[in-house]
């Protein structure tokens, strides 16, 4: 018996059309995968790989948008100055907003700063603080043309009286006004000294004010650098002024000669020690009229608590520090020996 071959039945036009975009569809896509893939892995690599930036650097963010921030971070090194990393950091921020706002600050970003860590940087680290010291024992005028030189503050540099700042390390924001920079340090100076006066040693009584201890301290300031001495230093100038004796300390003549503007650039001569001036503490019985120096922390706490001596007179000893007498005789002694040796 024969059979006959049944023919298949014939795919309509439509359907091969149908069958043929569905495989371009989906090798499209299969494609498209695999590349957004790639884009992802390549982006996250360059997202979380170090930075081409060669050494630490403060640098100013500014306001504006986030291509402004990506061109100040492409034109610093901080990320590769290509389109590929300009959209890459476009899209990382938008990606993680949740993580904050990005800020316009002077902020440090580290050698070798990535991606990921330069958004941190952006969003959570604290802006660059620059740092001025002011030394103790230096005059107004000393302390103002520090102020004035130094970098990244803006404004003038108001006029400082004598004496009023408190000597110490203080720190400040790109752009801080001097202004504010010198309130800063005149409040500091009026809280330490108040604090020392309440806590002064109970029993002196020829100070009566805490200006009064101001201008103590900065004598006890320009008349040595040695710690320990500073309290018998004050003592010193307290037994004067206690026995009505003139104080006569040579800093203060310094002060009238040189108008506050110091150094004096030589020794003192018998004409100075006669130069009228109410700091000339060679010519005037007491305290001068203000303080001739800015003096330091120190400086103040040995004037608020001085040393128990009955000592009157001090001279230098040749190594720094000072060889103290209770009698003129005695000091005349030790006078004597510092000429010896100089």
């Amino acid at each position: 018996m024969a059979f006959k071959r049944t023919k298949k039945p014939k795919t309509s036009a439509p359907r091969k059309r149908k069958i043929f975009l569905l495989r371009g569809a989906l090798l499209f896509g299969a494609t498209t995968f695999l590349c957004a893939g790639g884009v992802i892995g390549v982006g996250w690599h360059d997202y979380t790989r170090p930075g081409p930036l060669p050494t630490g650097q403060d640098i100013v963010v500014p306001h504006g948008g986030y291509g402004s921030t990506a061109s100040v971070l492409q034109n610093n090194g901080v990320l590769q100055n290509d389109w590929w990393h300009g959209v890459l950091f476009h899209v990382a921020v938008v990606l993680t907003r949740h993580n904050g706002q990005l800020h316009a600050a002077e902020l440090h970003f580290p050698t070798g700063v990535s991606l990921q860590e330069t958004l941190w940087i952006l969003r959570h680290a604290k802006p660059v603080l620059h740092r001025l010291t002011i030394p103790e024992g230096l005059t107004a005028s000393q302390i103002r043309s520090l102020i004035t030189n130094a970098p990244f503050l803006t404004g003038e540099t108001p006029t400082l009286p004598e004496g009023s700042v408190l000597p110490q390390t203080y720190s400040y924001l790109r752009d801080s006004s001097r202004q504010a920079l010198v309130e800063q340090m005149a409040l500091r100076l009026r809280t330490v000294l108040q604090n020392i006066w309440q806590g002064r040693a109970p029993d002196e009584t020829d100070i009566h004010t805490p200006e009064e201890l101001l201008v103590l301290a900065s004598l006890v300031e320009k008349e040595t650098g040695v710690a320990d001495e500073r309290p018998l230093i004050a003592r010193v100038f307290l037994n004067r002024l206690a026995a009505g004796m003139k104080l006569q300390t040579d800093p203060t003549v310094i002060y009238a000669v040189t108008h506050g503007n110091p150094p004096l650039g030589r020794p003192l001569t018998h004409t100075d020690l006669q130069t009228p001036s109410p700091y000339n503490t060679y010519q005037n019985t007491g305290l001068p009229p203000g303080p001739i120096c800015a003096p330091g922390t120190q400086a103040l706490e040995a004037a608020a608590h001085p040393a128990q001596s009955d000592a009157l007179y001090f001279v230098a000893n040749g190594t720094g520090g000072h060889n103290f007498a209770k009698t003129l005789s005695e000091h005349n002694q030790n006078v004597a020996q510092f000429r010896k040796k100089h």
